[in-house]
């Protein structure tokens, strides 16, 4: 009896000086990622498997309001804290690597040739000579939400090209007794993601080019850019107008909200939409023009180890690197956030590529360009000062396109020629 209870006794301090032996041994590696509901679902599940498979290695998420996120990362890294991995916007790599933040990946475990042959194309701006600085779990495209109650209601389909596109959206827009609009058949604001529908879309389809050279020069102030911007400027400033710029803030919360009929965004915000109470919505792909050409964009967000991680850190994270852009990874984010997988061998599957929401995103990358930003935050202000311009202030589409190419021409050269 003695005996045993010895046993016993022995036995249990033996696991318990195994577990403490154990959790000394563990590593813990930072990951920091902006805030954005359903990337930090998707987040907290991957790390949950990842830590399950590798029970010496613990990760720890932060994560910050967009606004501030790219502030933290560049305060927190050269003073040795903060992320080991760090998610960053594609757009944003250039800024990363001069200012040091970030180091390249290792090249036997992330090979450049393999990487070249398993991921979608666009990846390839990560890359510099024969070496990945960073890799996505997720890719995006553009594609147009509808509202089904509203788009029923109007007795409409979901459009397929400009002309039914243009017809639903009058059908979809409501007035008051005054003319003042209570609900817009398309949302407008070049602050959401119609920058990126002007750039790669809309000047596309009217037959031009938005950059030169390697996106080196602008491009867009042409016969084409100023179509597309008129096209553009007439959904809120023609004699019927079917969108207003500013209704309800922000173009999402009208969505959001079931003052939208029509919405253009980013696969990312699937995730958002099924969450929000009694709206009925579905998908298509952005609409062709009338002899049925398309064009779209495509963007994402990579992970990076950062210059912080060193030694065991250092290992730790290149072990995270490799699940987070892993097919299993992919396929939770694509069903988590709705984000489409960076690979075709999980993107192009025929359960994902014929799904109903998924697969308008995933036919769209077919047919998607991505723009490389020198700054996209200052790009975009650009965009939006010129629709300003036109709207504020009465100026032709014309002057107004010429005045931002020539300020972004400038910001591109200074950019460039550091």
């Amino acid at each position: 009896m003695t005996t045993r209870i010895k046993g016993l006794v022995l036995a249990g301090l033996t696991s318990t000086a195994a577990l403490f032996s154990s959790a000394a041994n563990a590593v813990e590696i930072e990951y920091w990622q902006y805030f954005f509901d359903a990337r930090v679902t998707a987040m907290e599940q991957l790390i949950e498997n990842f830590e399950a498979a590798n029970p010496d290695i613990t990760v720890t998420m932060t994560h910050f309001p967009y606004a501030d996120y790219r502030t933290k990362v560049a305060a927190a890294i050269p003073a040795g804290e903060g992320p080991d991995v760090v998610q960053l916007f594609y757009g944003w790599l250039n800024d990363y690597v001069a200012a040091n933040l970030i180091q390249p990946l290792p090249a036997d475990t992330f090979p450049a040739s393999k990487i070249d042959s398993e991921f979608f194309p666009m990846v390839q701006a990560m890359k510099d000579g024969d070496a990945y600085w960073a890799l996505p779990t997720a890719v995006r495209s553009l594609a147009l939400f509808y509202n089904t109650r509203l788009l029923e209601e109007a007795g409409v389909e979901p459009p397929t090209n400009m002309e039914e596109f243009l017809a639903a959206a009058a059908a979809m827009t409501k007035r008051d007794g005054a003319g003042n609009i209570t609900q817009v058949g398309i949302t407008a604001g070049m602050t959401a993601q119609d920058h990126h529908w002007f750039r790669e879309g809309l000047v596309r389809q009217m037959g031009g080019e938005p950059y030169a050279n390697d996106y080196k020069t602008v491009n867009y102030n042409s016969e084409a850019g100023v179509q597309a911007l008129e096209f553009y400027t007439d959904l809120f400033m023609s004699d019927e107008p079917v969108s207003a710029i500013g209704f309800m803030d922000e173009p999402q919360a009208a969505f959001k909200a079931g003052r939208a009929g029509m919405h253009i965004d980013g696969s990312f915000r699937i995730g958002s939409l099924n969450k929000t109470r009694g709206l009925k919505w579905g998908v298509t792909e952005l609409p062709a023009t009338g002899d049925g050409v398309r064009s779209n964009y495509s963007s994402y967000w990579v992970n990076a180890i950062t210059t912080k991680a060193e030694g065991e850190k250092y290992d730790a994270s290149v072990k995270f690197m490799e699940y987070i852009t892993s097919d299993e990874a992919m396929q939770i984010w694509l069903d988590v956030v709705g984000e489409l997988p960076a690979k075709p061998s999980v993107g192009l599957t025929e359960e994902n590529a014929n799904n109903e929401v998924f697969g308008p995103f995933i036919k769209g990358l077919a047919y998607a360009n991505t723009t490389k930003f020198a700054n996209e935050s200052a790009q975009r202000q650009l965009m939006v000062e010129m629709v300003e311009r036109i709207q504020l202030q009465g100026m032709s589409p014309a002057e107004s396109i010429a005045i931002a190419a020539e300020a972004e021409q400038k910001l591109l050269d200074e950019y460039y020629s550091k």
